[in-house]
């Protein structure tokens, strides 16, 4: 999201308060970097002792003292003594200062707290007013696991009170929608020892997994997709071939097989240019569109771990599009309008960014222009208002990346589609042309949900685990009021399950209130209430989610209501 150059400058400030208050409160802390970040900023200090929750509030405190000084913000010359005597005490500055061109550092004081810093800020400490430290984590200075691990600080600055307030009204909601803690208690997921950033799915979690594994396939089939299934390891040559043992090491997890260097998969594309291969194609083939749900394996540091949205084994909802460069525009559209096909049905709005070449790139800057022009003019033909990021594509090729916005207006990238010249070109892929000649095919790689595991985390927090009926793991709680009631209910689930619904009896021996307020806790779609008057007319007593209850129900009109409903794909 675009923000304020003011509104940049005051989270910029609020880091430098940040980092004024702990210099002030822990005298020995070495300073990291400060950037600001969307909602906030963060600092990384070196200290030997680890932030704890106590001392966040007594920073916190010191901030505030030091806002209300009203220290100016001014930027300053500094003679080449200060600057040595500065340096000395702050090696990872040194570090950043040796790097600069000899003359272009800049520095920034308010009262004795100088930093090394381009700017820009406010012009006073008062005008950080509207702040909140929120937590502390690990992070390697410069994002390097080999370089010293530092702490780092994050917080949030808002120019008024009110949007803070709001802020903080928005971290309450979101607490309560956490997907760990509804994973818990929904039982649709588990992290265990075994196994750390790996999730274990029990069978209500398994059956979201699958709707919306089966959804994409009923979309891919109608756009003439095939489904490929590829190995899970594959050896050091294919990955030298495709550039990941290069470009991607240290995200790789390694074996030996029959005394051959061997990783297991990271990405999927390597097994599906191989499948390509296996033939020689006619331009009257393509565009061929091979889809796959593979399962990645990709090492995160533990610190970073976090439920389904951080994870070290997932699967990707994949596929590898491969066509003539005429036929490269339709292509990109089809896959745009197949996002939004998708991102409508679970109710989702959603930006878009269209990622330019890294600096650490394969391939020519000439076919890079192509590629990004060709994703650009996709995009405006569509009529679609996007952000370019510049130099933050994929180490083989320009992406579009799609951010969708959840129920409490949260962003979370999901989509992309990546255009690839590289991979064709180290791979040696041809088809055969209408001159009877062999010629390069173009790549598309995407990926809608991104990952299942990391888009199910999403949904249940946009949901707030009361899911759509064609994804409710309960869509139907029956409850009985006496034992006389069970032959009923039992004959009534048996014929809702063969109408493939999801549906579980509570016949245990406990009031209705509490069956009922059980049955909402477990976010039931619909709470069936069986009593003798049901039992004897054989109807129906029927609650939804908005407590709404209708008597008298036909059984069959409702069973036909709910396919109705799954079917439709309802929201």
């Amino acid at each position: 999201m675009e923000i304020s150059e003011k509104l940049e400058s005051l989270r910029h400030s609020a880091a430098h308060l940040l980092a004024q208050a702990v210099k002030e409160l822990y005298p020995d802390v070495k300073l990291g970097i400060g950037p600001t970040i969307e909602n906030g900023f963060y600092y990384d200090f070196l200290k030997n002792e680890p932030f704890t929750p106590d001392d966040l509030k007594t920073i916190t405190k010191k901030m505030r003292e030091l806002s209300k000084q009203k220290l100016p913000i001014e930027k300053k010359e500094l003679s080449e003594n200060e600057i040595n005597e500065f340096l000395k005490e702050e090696p990872l500055k040194k570090e950043l200062y040796d790097e600069l061109e000899k003359g272009k550092a800049t520095f920034y004081a308010q009262g004795k707290f100088i930093d090394l810093c381009k700017g820009p800020h406010l012009e006073t400490t008062r005008e950080v007013r509207n702040f909140k430290l929120t937590r502390v984590s690990g992070a390697y200075w410069r994002g390097d696991s080999k370089n010293v691990q530092l702490q780092r600080i994050y917080g949030v600055a808002f120019e008024t009170k009110e949007s803070l307030d709001d802020y903080k009204k928005m971290l309450e909601e979101a607490a309560r929608r956490d997907h760990r803690k509804l994973g818990k208690e929904l039982s649709l997921f588990s992290i265990h020892d075994a196994a750390p950033g790996m999730p274990f799915f029990h069978d209500n979690g398994t059956y979201i997994y699958e709707r919306l594994k089966e959804f994409m396939l009923q979309e891919m089939r109608k756009l003439d997709y095939e489904i490929n299934l590829t190995p899970i390891i594959l050896n050091k040559d294919l990955w030298l071939q495709s550039g990941h043992w290069d470009h991607y090491k240290e995200n790789m997890y390694f074996t030996t097989i029959d005394t051959k260097d061997s990783a297991v998969k990271p990405m999927n594309c390597p097994g599906n240019l191989l499948i390509f291969k296996t033939k020689l194609h006619s331009y009257k083939e393509l565009p061929i569109k091979a889809g796959e749900f593979g399962l990645v394996h990709r090492h995160e540091l533990s610190g970073v771990l976090s439920g389904l949205f951080r994870v070290r084994v997932f699967t990707q909802d994949d596929a590898h599009v491969f066509c003539t460069n005429d036929q490269l525009k339709d292509q990109i559209i089809e896959l745009i309008e197949l996002v939004d096909r998708v991102y409508s049905t679970f109710g989702f709005k959603y930006d878009i960014e269209l990622s330019t070449k890294p600096e650490k790139a394969m391939g020519n800057s000439d076919s890079w222009k192509v590629a990004e022009e060709s994703l650009s003019a996709a995009l405006k033909e569509k009529k679609l208002d996007f952000k370019v990021n510049e130099g933050d594509g994929a180490f083989y090729g320009p992406k579009i990346d799609f951010h969708v916005k959840d129920a409490i207006g949260r962003s979370w990238q999901c989509g992309t589609i990546q255009l690839d010249f590289q991979m064709p070109e180290k791979f040696d892929l041809t088809y055969e042309g209408k001159d009877g000649r062999k010629h390069r095919p173009v790549m598309l790689h995407r990926a809608i949900y991104g990952s299942l595991e990391r888009f199910m985390g999403v949904l249940i927090e946009h949901y707030a685990g009361r899911f759509p009926m064609w994804l409710s793991p309960l869509q139907v709680k029956i409850l009985t009021v006496t034992d006389r009631n069970v032959e009923f209910a039992e004959e009534l689930a048996q014929k809702m399950k063969n109408a493939n619904l999801r549906v579980v009896i509570d016949d245990k021996n406990e009031s209705i209130a509490k069956k009922v307020r059980n049955a909402i806790k477990e976010k039931a779609n619909y709470i069936i209430t069986i009593g003798d008057k049901e039992s004897e007319k054989r109807t129906l007593a029927v609650r939804d989610r908005e407590a709404n209850v209708e008597h008298d129900l036909d059984v069959d009109k409702f069973i036909s209501k709910l396919i109705h409903e799954v079917n439709t794909k309802k929201c």
